[in-house]
């Protein structure tokens, strides 16, 4: 298990300044505790919740269920929102966008958390009614996910239709639109499988530039929620789900031992801490979601890849895991394609178009739900071993 919260940060179109409604409440904290533990606190948290087309007439917004949510506090280094009880949303920066699909009226409650650099947090909650209605308002269009295929689509069957592509054609951060950092360790302080990193969201860990993005890991003393560890990376999760398709990515994989370099999915009903997409999809745990590892690498033999499924079986609930893998020349020196086809009676992951590993997609499997798209490296842990003590820096390109 290498086992994404945040919602989905559509543009929102002709939109004016006047159809913005903001609500603003600013909350004050004294600790009660001791000196040492009041200086590490936050204070002076305050959150802002704008309803998007929200107005006089349309108090509670103009049917799109959108929210803007801006938080801040001193001290604070890093914030979390969790929207109508639902999973939490880290932010860096104080800020997100969230999507209430409830349809009708109805009162939610938001959650703000900011954290100081100790990890010490101050929260406070702010109730909010929100306006959803059953057709999308034709000026805000929220494109969303259909879980099933159209039983009668508009094109011929055998037409390739792109519905998701990232071409990197730009400088500096990930596209926010498209790509959510997931950086809350899923098991207290530490990440499954043994990995020796944090995650962060900062540009020193992931950047796009000439025309690629380039997820870093480094070796340095970085702490974050409560512990330090000595090596930093990137683990970034697609804002896109689907199911059925031809997912490829064409890449350039890290050279140096110790490094863990994955492309994979997981199925978005995951319940898994800092779960992107919350209880959206459902909420079950790792394996019942699926997870379809269609790259992987080992630390210590930088020769092969390996494709490999993971899944629980919807019958008995037993865990089982299959896959293969297959050699690979100048990993890190040149691009390759890694492809995964995943249709309602199998999947197969391939290499530059040669089959790594196939499996039949049987009622057995979990693999009839809507999957994302996970770009990381771990450092050490089961696959990328002992990492030795020269070690540095180094990178997975992604063109």
């Amino acid at each position: 298990m290498k086992t994404v919260h945040n919602y989905l940060n559509f543009p929102v179109n002709k939109m004016t300044f006047l159809q913005l409604l903001t609500l603003s409440l600013i909350f004050t904290f004294s600790c009660s505790t001791g000196d040492t533990e009041k200086e590490t606190l936050p204070t002076g948290l305050s959150l802002n919740v704008t309803i998007v087309g929200a107005s006089v007439d349309s108090p509670n917004g103009d049917g799109s269920g959108l929210v803007n949510v801006k938080a801040f506090a001193n001290n604070a280094t890093r914030y979390a929102f969790r929207f109508d009880n639902g999973a939490l949303v880290e932010s860096q920066d104080g800020s997100a966008r969230h999507s209430f699909t409830r349809e009708g009226t109805h009162e939610y409650s938001i959650e703000a958390i900011a954290y100081s650099d100790s990890g010490d947090s101050v929260n406070e909650k702010l109730d909010i009614v929100v306006y959803k209605s059953d057709k999308q308002a034709e000026e805000n269009p929220v494109p969303e996910p259909d879980p099933e295929p159209d039983p009668e689509p508009d094109t011929d069957p055998g037409e390739v239709q792109l519905v998701f592509s990232d071409e990197f054609e730009y400088e500096g951060r990930p596209d926010v639109s498209k790509w959510y950092h997931q950086t809350i360790p899923i098991i207290g302080e530490n990440w499954a499988n043994g990995e020796l990193q944090h995650y962060t969201d900062r540009a020193e860990n992931s950047y796009v530039s000439d025309g690629t993005l380039k997820i870093k890991a480094i070796k340095e003393l970085y702490t974050a929620h409560g512990s330090t560890k000595m090596y930093t990376s990137a683990r970034m999760n697609s804002k896109f789900v689907f199911k059925y398709g031809r997912l490829e990515v064409r890449a350039k994989l890290p050279s140096k031992a110790g490094t863990w370099p994955a492309i994979w999915t997981l199925g978005a009903n995951i319940d898994e801490i800092g779960n992107y997409f919350g209880d959206q999809y459902g909420s079950v745990g790792w394996p019942d979601c699926g997870e379809i590892d269609i790259m992987e690498q080992r630390g210590g033999d930088k020769t092969k890849t390996i494709a490999y499924f993971h899944w629980g079986d919807t019958n008995t609930g037993q865990y089982n895991s299959t896959g293969g893998e297959i050699d690979i020349a100048n990993a890190s020196g040149e691009f390759h394609v890694y492809a995964l086809e995943w249709d309602e009676n199998k999947m197969r992951v391939t290499l530059d178009g040669e089959l790594v590993y196939e499996l039949s997609n049987t009622a057995d499997k979990p693999y009839d739900n809507l999957h994302y798209l996970l770009l990381n490296i771990a450092m050490g842990g089961n696959l990328g071993g002992e990492i030795p003590d020269d070690f540095t820096e180094d990178i997975f390109e992604i063109d």
